[in-house]
């Protein structure tokens, strides 16, 4: 998997999330859910595009790559696995552990996602009431 850091994977999730809800995205929207300026976005795209996981026209729409889009999803799917133990298993505020998995993402390895993945669904399997708020 590409490391890319923290920011350009932060860009590449944000494309992909707008992208899931709208059906083209700007470079003003991103700039908007990342609240950073147009001229920041424009950088990033460069970066994103000569690694080739994005592409836009002139003043066009962004589009992920297909490999683009692939790795936005690891990166998403990270995401939603570490604040989901955060919230659900450990019982850390929403608030909290949308931030917390924000960081988090970054840094773990693909072994330690894996062995949390297992673990949550062992844990599901188990003990389901855990994941439901029910902790004991």
């Amino acid at each position: 998997m590409y490391r890319l850091g923290q920011s350009l994977e932060d860009y590449l999730e944000t494309i992909y999330l707008i992208s899931k809800e709208k059906k083209v995205v700007r470079v003003t929207d991103i700039a908007q859910r990342l609240s950073v300026k147009k001229s920041s976005v424009v950088a990033a795209l460069k970066k994103l595009k000569e690694k080739n996981l994005a592409s836009q026209e002139r003043y066009g729409y962004v589009e992920l790559t297909e490999e683009g889009e692939k790795l936005a999803k690891r990166i998403y799917d990270r995401h939603r696995l570490l604040e989901r133990f955060l919230h659900e298993i450990l019982g850390v505020s929403k608030e909290n552990a949308e931030k917390d998995a924000c960081v988090m993402e970054h840094y773990l390895s693909r072994e330690s996602i894996e062995k949390l993945k297992c673990f949550i669904e062992e844990l599901e399997k188990s003990r389901p009431q855990v994941l439901k708020g029910e902790l004991e």
